[in-house]
């Protein structure tokens, strides 16, 4: 990885100009600079990867009215959408099948692809950019716009409350987030991972208990006991194994993507009319939502802070899982390069 100068368009009527403060590491970034999803979307290079972005505005177009020059603001995985398919209009943006993603989709202002947060400003439609509460850790709010709103969907759609028991299977940057989130709607909070030298890291985040996930007894335990469970693994792993740990009418959700098929056994849904779906980030209004639920509970990501030099490190890193849980460009440290 090496830097570049990229063009940024002068905003227009609707653009709210950033200067960029912070930027989240995703491991669709590390995806997306392999080129690792070629079958869904191949990359364009130069890719300026970035989409947990957080900074704060310097300039407004002549028509916005939600955000002026120093006010704190971020952006998501979302620059752009038709605005007009149903989903929009239900703000669901993030079904829209013609959104355009915040780095490598084609940029319809300039040409070319857009360039992500690995960058010192950006420029964004308005209806696309979302308020910062001011009483968070601003570097760890950054992953709430993509490991964070991927976890909080999923268990507002599925109705996690207090009283329910929820499953979270794995300890990651998705996992840890949704550890938080069931812990603050009140739900009794399970983690399932592979790792038990992870059990005390679990219940500094909010778990109620802890699962290692190979030993069967343990599994056994709890079959048929749960309401809802998040899975947010993306390798290989037995599908079947939490299926079985649903109540009836439970529900489990896939955050993870896995590169192989799941294999699901079809009794394990048949006997207990459980479900199993799938879910990504969420809508401009949720996103808005769930960064206004952090405010009030004072919720960020567990985070490490890096100068964007060692991007390549990080990378490294991420691959071996060897970060908690989520690294965040300091991205003042661009100023150096």
């Amino acid at each position: 990885m090496s830097s570049t100068q990229i063009a940024r368009r002068d905003p227009t009527e609707h653009d709210v100009q950033i200067e960029i403060l912070f930027c989240g590491i995703c491991h669709s970034d590390l995806h997306s600079v392999r080129n690792e999803w070629s079958s869904i979307i191949s990359t364009v290079y130069p890719i300026v990867p970035g989409h947990e972005i957080v900074g704060r505005v310097t300039e407004v177009g002549s028509a916005v009215t939600k955000y002026k020059p120093g006010d704190l603001a971020a952006v998501g995985c979302l620059v752009d959408s038709d605005g007009t398919c149903l989903n929009c209009k239900a703000g669901l943006e993030n079904f829209c099948p013609n959104q355009i993603l915040t780095f490598n989709s084609p940029d319809k202002h300039l040409g070319g692809v857009t360039y992500g947060g690995y960058s010192d400003s950006i420029v964004v439609d308005e209806r696309f950019v979302l308020r910062v509460p001011s009483n968070l850790d601003l570097a760890g709010a950054a992953p709430l716009l993509c490991a964070g709103i991927t976890t909080y969907s999923p268990m507002r759609h599925w109705g996690v409350t207090e009283g329910k028991k929820v499953g979270l299977v794995g300890l990651g940057g998705l996992g840890h987030m949704g550890v938080k989130f069931a812990h603050a709607f009140g739900a009794h909070v399970v983690v399932f991972t592979t790792s038990p030298d992870k059990k005390e890291d679990a219940l500094r985040l909010g778990a109620d208990e802890v699962v290692v996930s190979r030993n069967a007894d343990e599994m056994q335990k709890h079959a048929g006991s749960f309401d809802f469970i998040l899975d947010t693994v993306s390798a290989k792993h037995d599908i079947n194994a939490y299926l079985n740990l649903l109540r009836l009418d439970g529900n489990i959700t896939l955050v993870g993507a896995p590169e192989k098929p799941l294999d699901v056994a079809a009794f394990s849904l048949i006997m207990a009319r459980r479900s199993l779906s799938g879910s990504n980030i969420g809508g401009i209004p949720e996103t808005q939502e769930m960064l206004d639920f952090c405010g009030k509970h004072n919720i960020t990501a567990d985070v490490e802070v890096i100068p964007i030099q060692k991007v390549n490190e990080a990378y490294d890193r991420l691959l071996k899982s060897d970060v908690k849980y989520r690294f965040v460009i300091d991205m003042a440290s661009l100023k150096s390069e």
